[in-house]
């Protein structure tokens, strides 16, 4: 006898999706179920790319299935990448992307750049389709940070192709800049440069595209908050108090513009010697103090580690150049909660962007 299609649902009802906290039925992540006398194949989505522990699903599915009474031992257990995005019907810009994430600081010299750079590739590591725009008008620095294999070229209508550096598609002002040249532009000029990118650029099909905000909370920030929908926002410090009084400034921004702010990245937390010893250089929990303060999610924190700041100069960054590094893993950990929290939001407001139909099949 096969298989009861009830049964098997139930057992899987106890497999959670580890960033999402709930069962892999009631997310409706069963996309497909076909259970023989000899074989149960089982289809799941995730609404996050596949990151490591993501993959750990099918392990936990075929377990459970596997003590049920009457399974086969022949038990396949698949499962792909759909991220949830916001319908995009009634956008006026960026239309063909599903989560738009703005990397944002209070101040500068916080690792802004370099944190939105190693979020934007462990997102694409984790098989997302990935862009990153460079709003920083006047300090482009991401065609340096990165490795550029397609310069940006204009298409028909005037329309910019993005360039292709790593593997994301790329915007910034420094293609357009000579190198050693200021962009020397009054402030309706800067936000006209940045509404051109948002409304110019051909971007393709994107889950993710990442906005490396300038720092500060001025006239480019305004102009990207009302012009662009982003989907949530990402705050980035350091753990000293001047840097932290900025966050909330930041912050406080996002909330005034009702964009989500999805978290706090604290960077430079602290240094690991040669001997194991952790250095708090620049203080201690602060992040995830103003975090807790602030009532929104501490993402993480990033040691100091000389590569990083070595990779964004030889565009090389450290979740591609070293990506067993301490920091690497700091990366990817908050990219994969960046993603957990974009799914969330999109589930709580019900942006689903197709619902299966439950494929059912036993003989």
């Amino acid at each position: 006898m096969a298989l009861d299609k009830q049964v098997v649902l139930d057992a899987l009802s106890t497999v959670k999706h580890a960033d999402l906290d709930r069962d892999v039925v009631s997310l409706d992540l069963v996309k497909e179920l076909k259970i023989k006398r000899k074989l149960v194949h089982l289809s799941l989505r995730s609404p996050t790319p596949l990151f490591d522990e993501v993959k750990l699903l099918a392990g936990r599915c075929r377990e459970v299935i596997s003590a049920l009474d009457g399974a086969p031992t022949d038990i396949e257990v698949e499962i792909e990448a759909d991220v949830l995005g916001a319908p995009a019907a009634n956008r006026r810009v960026l239309k063909d992307v599903r989560n738009i994430i703005a990397v944002a600081s209070g101040k500068g010299g916080v690792a802004k750049s370099t944190s939105a750079v190693n979020i934007a590739l462990s997102l694409r590591q984790a098989g997302a389709r990935v862009g990153i725009l460079d709003a920083d008008i006047y300090g482009p620095s991401l065609p340096t940070m990165l490795t550029v294999d397609e310069e940006p070229t204009m298409g028909a209508k005037q329309r910019i192709n993005p360039a292709v550096a790593n593997g994301l598609f790329l915007i910034s002002m420094g293609f357009f800049v000579p190198a050693g040249r200021a962009a020397i532009l009054r402030g309706p000029m800067v936000s006209g440069y940045v509404s051109q990118f948002l409304a110019n650029v051909n971007w393709p099909e994107l889950d993710y595209l990442v906005i490396d905000y300038p720092p500060g909370t001025g006239d480019i920030q305004l102009t990207l908050s009302q012009q662009a929908p982003i989907t949530g926002a990402v705050v980035c410090t350091t753990p000293q108090d001047v840097a932290l009084i900025d966050v909330e400034k930041a912050v406080a921004m996002f909330d005034t513009t009702k964009i989500p702010v999805l978290g706090v990245i604290e960077t430079m937390s602290y240094f690991t010697c040669d001997h194991g010893t952790r250095y708090h250089i620049f203080g201690e929990g602060g992040g995830a103090h103003i975090a807790d303060r602030s009532g929104v999610p501490f993402l993480g924190e990033v040691p100091i580690d000389p590569r990083v700041a070595r990779g964004g100069d030889d565009g090389e960054p450290i979740v591609e150049a070293h990506p067993e590094a301490e920091a690497a893993v700091a990366y990817r950990n908050i990219s994969r909660s960046v993603a957990a929290q974009l799914a969330l939001l999109n589930i709580e407001r019900g942006n689903y962007l197709e619902s299966f139909s439950l494929k059912w099949d036993a003989s």
